[in-house]
């Protein structure tokens, strides 16, 4: 059923291109997003996230009427329950024209951090060394300061719940756990990014339940 809430909100994320450009309100695009999450699959929406620009540099952010502007990057972070009561939370950022050269080599090296914790996970491994491996990449690259929350949490039938995939967290993992990993960069008053995928953890790795494409989308 994880997966099955996984495709559903993966087949939102590529209609995103669909609603998301200059000239409309974040409240705008929310309002098209919670009606396709419904409509791919799932019984209820249980949040809609659509950072533009500053805003997406607020981990915390909703939406708000701020007008989108060409050249945003935002952050789209979206999650609904399948009729069983499981649910799906991905994120992807995206950017309205064109990025800067700085804004695309960084989120390309959250991309890479997004996958390094992804490759980390397997039984054995404490969550701390998974957060630490998104984190590692991201610090040698000189955007650890940037990085301003856990790298993950559990998921199932609530939203939040453990394991919590975050520093000091000596939890070693076990077949079966699911959680999602995102880690983000976030600069205030400029831009965010984030990438999020739901994982579970198999014999010998993992498996990934979200696979619309990581990198940094061009819409409008």
């Amino acid at each position: 059923e994880l997966r099955r809430a996984g495709d559903a909100i993966d087949a939102v994320h590529r209609r995103v291109a669909d609603w998301l450009r200059a000239g409309r309100t974040e409240r705008e695009v929310a309002a098209d997003i919670a009606d396709a999450i419904v409509a791919e699959g799932h019984e209820t929406v249980e949040f809609v996230i659509v950072g533009s620009g500053p805003n997406g540099a607020d981990p915390h952010h909703e939406v708000s009427d701020r007008v989108i502007e060409d050249g945003d990057v935002v952050v789209v972070d979206i999650g609904g329950a399948v009729p069983s009561g499981y649910n799906s939370d991905s994120t992807r950022t995206y950017v309205v024209g064109s990025p800067t050269t700085e804004q695309a080599e960084r989120i390309a090296v959250l991309v890479r951090a997004q996958q390094a914790a992804v490759d980390a996970v397997r039984p054995g491994v404490t969550a701390h060394e998974v957060d630490g491996a998104a984190r590692q990449v991201l610090t040698d690259a000189g955007l650890g300061e940037a990085f301003l929350h856990r790298t993950g949490h559990g998921i199932g039938v609530s939203v939040h719940e453990e394991p919590y995939i975050a520093p000091g967290n000596d939890l070693p993992l076990r077949e079966g756990m699911a959680f999602s990993i995102e880690p983000g960069i976030y600069f205030p008053g400029s831009w965010g990014a984030r990438i999020e995928d739901i994982v579970v953890v198999t014999a010998d790795g993992c498996v990934r339940l979200n696979n619309a494409p990581h990198a940094l989308a061009s819409v409008g």
